[in-house]
């Protein structure tokens, strides 16, 4: 085989391994292009291991980018919530329904948001161990640090996530049926039957980016959330709405002028929903996805 071929084979799990380390499409895009730019010049006859060799540069070149973008997101207007892999209208047909499941709590926003409370090193070490199954004298030998030092990160890494890690503990039929009954209260703006799809002290977080208006902190307690949706009713602010899916995981994917304007997808913790998050910012929002190729679609 071909250079190009080679590295093409392994793309996808580059693709996949960038886009967990970064929480952004655009990011690990790039990276992986910067990668294949340093496979295109590599002589790949003196290179023992393939796939070793390119996950190393992608990681590495993650890192740099992860070190560089956790600078810039202390600027960040508002939540930085990372930009979604994929929207889509309709789910996937191709896995069955646990696959999908589990695909989706792999990359879901609250999984990845969760990601950002770690290191760039934590959060590599980690990913390699967990979602790669990398062993930690691979992980060593590609971040530089000893097999001891490595089980260190992976374990600090794991302790860090322990307490706010999702629990997706309600069947995919459940988790869509609550987003439809939520989504359907939000835009009636009926504040009592969206607290009763709450947990008391739920969070909700929104990514503007400084570009639209969204809320500025995260807002906490079931009473706070339902009020909020019921001035934006109230105001004739709720725009058109349906059920879609967001890097395989149930969402609300809202239009404004034809065009996606936000998406919400949820945590749900005990048949009520824990945690909301909202992304608007617009540079996040894939264009391609409009209320023409909904309507076609159903």
């Amino acid at each position: 085989m071909n250079a190009e071929t080679i590295f093409q084979n392994h793309r996808p799990r580059l693709l996949a391994l960038a886009y967990r380390l970064l929480g952004s499409r655009v990011d690990a895009e790039d990276i992986v292009q910067d990668a294949w730019l340093r496979w295109a010049s590599a002589d790949i006859s003196a290179i023992r291991d393939v796939e070793a060799w390119l996950v190393t540069a992608t990681t590495r070149l993650g890192l740099d980018r992860l070190r560089a973008a956790k600078r810039e997101r202390q600027h960040y207007v508002g939540p930085w919530l990372p930009e979604p892999w994929q929207v889509d209208l309709e789910a996937d047909p191709a896995p069955g329904p646990a696959q999908a499941h589990a695909i989706a709590d792999e990359v879901s926003m609250a999984f990845l948001t969760l990601l950002e409370q770690l290191g760039p090193e934590e959060r590599a070490a980690f990913l390699l161990k967990e979602a790669f199954d990398h062993d930690y004298r691979q992980i060593g030998d590609l971040l530089g640090h000893s097999e001891a030092n490595c089980r260190q990160l992976v374990r600090r890494a794991k302790q860090r996530l322990q307490t706010g890690a999702p629990r997706f503990n309600a069947t995919p039929a459940q988790h869509q049926q609550l987003l439809q009954r939520f989504m359907e209260a939000a835009q009636r703006g009926d504040s009592p039957a969206i607290q009763a799809l709450l947990h008391a002290n739920a969070v909700a977080l929104s990514d503007g980016g400084g570009v639209v208006t969204a809320a500025i902190r995260p807002l906490h307690g079931a009473e706070r959330i339902g009020r909020l949706y019921w001035a934006i009713a109230r105001r004739g602010g709720a725009l058109p709405a349906r059920l879609g899916y967001v890097n395989g995981e149930p969402a609300i994917l809202r239009f404004a002028n034809g065009k996606l304007a936000s998406f919400t997808t949820i945590e749900v913790v005990d048949g009520r929903i824990a945690a909301m998050y909202s992304v608007l910012n617009p540079e996040k929002l894939p264009a391609l996805v409009t209320t023409d190729v909904a309507s076609a679609s159903l």
